[in-house]
């Protein structure tokens, strides 16, 4: 597949499985009501900017973040399933509200074991609030960080 301009094209975020959001547990993604986007069930735990923009929001549980990209889409990386509830256990963060990044850049760390054996689910989301129509682009196949997973 040919893009016009490669930042209207998201990549996956870490290693491991595409699904598609209907394939989530929690209702609040598989309805789509935070908005359309994938869902990944990693194998290894760093986590990485699917695209350039500025974080603008690190929720200080380690779990979520915001990026708006450069043409102002909003994209929300949710990791794990009510992992909240850990208060910031098994995440370390490398980022900050304000700082910009690069796609593929490191921008947290999730401890797979750990967060599982609280119970939780390691399923992890992309999401763009904003609005933006998206294409996915794989899904149900086996990712890397550099691989494309949606477009806009």
């Amino acid at each position: 597949m040919f893009f016009k301009k490669s930042n209207n094209v998201l990549n996956s975020i870490t290693q491991g499985s595409i699904i598609t959001l209907g394939q989530v547990s929690d209702p609040v993604f598989s309805n789509k009501m935070v908005g359309d986007g994938y869902a990944i069930e990693p194998s290894e735990g760093l986590i990485y900017a699917p695209c350039d923009g500025e974080i603008t929001v690190a929720f200080p549980t380690k779990h979520a973040y915001g990026i708006k990209t450069p043409k102002g889409v909003e994209v929300l990386i949710h990791l794990g399933i009510d992992t909240v509830q850990l208060n910031g256990a098994g995440f370390v963060s490398h980022v900050g509200v304000g700082d910009v990044v690069k796609k593929g850049q490191l921008i947290a760390e999730m401890d797979l074991e750990l967060i599982r054996s609280k119970g939780k689910e390691t399923t992890s989301m992309v999401i763009i609030t904003s609005g933006e129509p998206i294409t996915l682009l794989t899904q149900n196949q086996s990712v890397t960080k550099n691989d494309a997973v949606m477009s806009l």
